[in-house]
């Protein structure tokens, strides 16, 4: 098949089936489009819709955007994962507000935060009508099964090849709609499991299908054990039924976000409330939960401990807080301590 007759199945497909009202293919922008697509990196189309809207709603634009605080980011991706995507964003929504212009070129795109070849890509084609081929999960997926792509896309061999299948396919004109189609066919049609290929518009020159082996391609990620992290969470409550809260350091897992404090072990937890002058009226631990991340296992305890700490102690200003649990729907707190803090009002509520 030859781009071009390649690139007329595509658009036709799209033209006929395609999705065309998604929030951000409407009043499209060069803000809007890296917004989506940032959103969209890691995270399925229906989950990242109703963030979007949500987040565009309170920043309209790059400029909104740039002057927020990094809480207030923070706090509306809260629950959207991989929350370098956020600190990135916000980050270089200052950086093109104080150029002065967003950027229009390869180069200039991808030497901003957060912002690799795949997604340059779509801004170009989409927001600015030039011609670039985009890389992200979905086309792998799409050009891996047609032609028969061997290997994992992770691997930077079989990444190159496939690199140069989007740009052989990817056409001068109409670049908008073929990197939309290519997107939405892999998302609707072209699925990890269970794709319908009887409705894909490349059906009968797909070499996975041909040879009846769609399901090896594009080879899985090579299996490895994760590691598991023990931790203990100090839920810790004082006489006015406040939660102490602590922000993590800008960079690393859950950057910039509100969480509990957290230790080795119980006695560093207890030592820890004891030196600083906060007695321990009682103390309750729970069921151990377990959160992964890409990399490894957190196995986290949360343990409850009651104080009466009158002076209302903080460690560290704007560092170490002490919130009433209605406050933490403004915070930007990580998804499983949120929902730890939402079971454990719910059982006070309950309680009274």
């Amino acid at each position: 098949m030859t781009p071009s007759v390649f690139q007329q199945n595509i658009l036709d497909w799209f033209d006929q089936h395609g999705r065309k009202d998604l929030p951000w293919q409407k009043d499209i922008t060069p803000y809007r489009v890296w917004l989506s697509e940032t959103m969209l990196q890691q995270t399925q189309v229906a989950t990242v819709i109703a963030y979007f809207n949500v987040f565009t709603e309170k920043f309209p634009d790059i400029e909104s955007l740039a002057q927020a605080s990094i809480d207030d980011v923070l706090h509306l991706w809260s629950g959207l994962g991989y929350y370098a995507r956020a600190r990135n964003l916000h980050k270089t929504a200052q950086l093109i507000v104080e150029k002065g212009r967003f950027p229009d070129t390869l180069d200039e795109l991808v030497a901003l935060p957060g912002i690799g070849l795949s997604t340059a890509g779509a801004i170009l084609s989409i927001a600015f009508k030039k011609s670039h081929p985009i890389l992200d999960g979905n086309v792998k997926r799409v050009l891996a099964r047609f032609k028969a792509v061997p290997g994992w896309p992770g691997n930077s061999n079989v990444n190159k090849e496939l690199w140069l299948l989007s740009a052989h396919y990817t056409p001068t004109a109409q670049a908008a709609d073929y990197t939309q189609a290519m997107m939405d066919l892999g998302a609707t049609i072209c699925t990890r499991s269970k794709p319908a290929c009887h409705a894909c518009p490349l059906k009968d020159n797909c070499l996975a299908r041909m040879t009846d082996n769609i399901a090896a391609f594009p080879a899985p990620k090579p299996a490895k054990s994760l590691p598991v992290k023990q931790r203990v969470f100090l839920l810790l409550r004082n006489n006015l039924n406040q939660v102490l809260l602590e922000k993590r350091p800008p960079a690393g897992i859950w950057g910039g976000l509100w969480s509990l404090p957290e230790f080795d072990s119980i006695d560093m937890a207890t030592a820890w409330c004891l030196a600083r002058n906060m007695p321990i009226i009682s103390q309750k631990l729970m069921t151990m939960r377990r959160h992964t991340f890409s990399h490894y296992h957190l196995d986290f305890t949360p343990l409850i401990i009651q104080t009466n700490n009158p002076i209302n102690i903080v460690m560290e200003a704007n560092q170490t807080v002490w919130y009433k649990a209605e406050q933490i729907h403004n915070l930007g707190i990580a998804a499983p301590i949120k929902l730890l803090l939402q079971q454990q009002s719910t059982i006070e509520d309950n309680d009274d």
